[in-house]
């Protein structure tokens, strides 16, 4: 799982940006302003049924990671935690 989902830093955050970018799902923000640094993103291609292939993205280490855990849950209450 993307360890920014518990970071201070997710709703302005250049590199989680990319990421939410890259699931085609809906953006906390719009025009982050912070860039982390030095962020370390894992891609994983997976097999998906009927002969699909699918890609996984997560931030797994970031030097600008600062844990306010639940951070995103409180930014979208009530959605699923992004896979």
């Amino acid at each position: 799982m993307c360890i920014c989902v518990d970071c201070h830093w997710v709703d302005r955050c250049q590199a989680y940006h990319a990421v939410e970018r890259q699931h085609g799902v809906p953006h906390l923000s719009l025009q982050p302003d912070f860039t982390p640094e030095e962020p370390r993103i894992h891609v994983q291609v997976q097999d998906l049924p009927q002969g699909g292939v699918g890609v996984e993205w997560d931030v797994r280490a970031c030097a600008s990671f600062q844990r306010d855990a639940g951070r995103w849950q409180r930014l979208c209450p009530g959605a699923a935690l992004p896979r």
